[in-house]
C-alpha cells in the first residue's frame, strides 16, 4: 500500500507540472490546448455537476493520479516500470490520441488545431518524463 501511496503522490505531482508546463504555452503562444486539460463535458452526468472549474481540476487530478499509478502496474510484468522511455511514449501517444475528444466539445481548442495537438502531446510527454523519473527516483 505504501507504493500506491508513492505513485499516487508521483501522479499528483507530474499532473501539476502538466497544469504548468501547458500553462506556460498558453501565455507564450497563445494555444488553448490548456483549456482541454480541465474539459469534462463530453461525459454524460458528469458535465452537469458544477462547480464546473473544481470538478474540472478534481478531473483532471484523478486522471494524472489513476495514470501512473495503473502505468506503473502495467509495465512491471515487462521489468519496464522503472524506465523513463515507456511513460513519455505512452502519455505522449496516449495524449496525442486523446486530443481528438476535443471534437465532443464547444470548448477550444478546435479539433483541427494542430499547433494546439503539437502543444497537447509536448505537454504529455513532459508528463510521462516527470512520472517516469519520480518513479525512477521514489520507488
Amino acid at each position: 500500500m505504501k507504493k500506491v501511496g508513492k505513485l499516487a503522490l508521483i501522479g499528483f505531482i507530474a499532473g501539476l507540472v502538466l497544469i504548468a508546463v501547458m500553462k506556460v504555452i498558453q501565455w507564450v503562444t497563445g494555444s488553448p490546448a490548456y483549456v482541454l486539460l480541465f474539459n469534462f463535458d463530453y461525459i454524460p452526468v458528469v458535465n452537469s455537476w458544477e462547480p464546473v472549474w473544481l470538478v474540472g481540476l478534481a478531473f483532471h487530478t484523478l486522471t494524472c493520479v489513476a495514470s501512473a499509478v495503473v502505468l506503473y502496474y502495467l509495465l512491471r510484468p515487462f521489468g519496464m516500470e522503472k524506465q523513463i522511455l515507456p511513460y513519455v511514449a505512452v502519455y505522449s501517444i496516449g495524449g496525442g490520441l486523446l486530443f481528438s475528444l476535443t471534437a465532443l466539445s464547444e470548448q477550444p481548442p478546435d479539433f483541427s488545431d494542430g499547433e494546439a495537438w503539437i502543444w497537447w502531446t509536448l505537454g504529455h510527454a513532459v508528463f510521462g518524463w516527470v512520472v517516469g523519473g519520480l518513479i525512477r527516483r521514489w520507488i
